[in-house]
């Protein structure tokens, strides 16, 4: 008796499923209208004055993705004349070094930009960090966002 019932479940699961593939609700399926929506350029990045780190974070991590794909990957002050140009303010940024004290390039750069009274945009690439790395961070003594020395950003 339980022999027969194996291919009747079968039978019966077939034809649902027949049934419903055809009826007008279920033309779409889920993945199709997901993968239409996830088919649809995202907004550009833009930089919020008045908004949070957290706001501005897509905007840094866009800039610092566009530089990183560049030839100046490994100098700091590329990554502080591209988010200038995207409107951070350059007087709240902190790079540290391109080179080691013996002149060899860096396995990582730093930058950041200050926001507020409390957070930082931090940024680190490199050779060591792989694929580019984006946070906010809380501000450290002294309204900094790296520890340790840093270079001169510059006017």
């Amino acid at each position: 008796m339980i022999r027969w019932l194996a291919p009747a479940a079968l039978v019966t699961a077939l034809v649902l499923s027949g049934c419903s593939a055809g009826s007008p609700a279920s033309s779409k399926s889920p993945s199709a209208a997901t993968s239409s929506a996830t088919a649809s350029p995202a907004a550009p990045a833009v930089l919020h004055p008045d908004g949070s780190a957290e706001d501005n974070l897509p905007l840094f991590a866009a800039v610092v993705a566009q530089v990183w794909a560049g030839e100046s990957r490994v100098k700091g002050g590329a990554y502080i004349d591209a988010l200038t140009a995207a409107g951070f303010a350059r007087a709240d940024m902190q790079v540290t070094a391109d080179e080691t004290t013996v002149g060899n390039p860096a396995e990582s750069i730093q930058f950041s930009v200050r926001w507020g009274q409390e957070q930082c945009l931090v940024g680190q690439v490199g050779p060591s960090t792989g694929d580019p790395v984006t946070s906010v961070l809380p501000q450290v003594d002294g309204g900094k966002c790296l520890i340790g020395k840093t270079v001169p950003v510059g006017p």
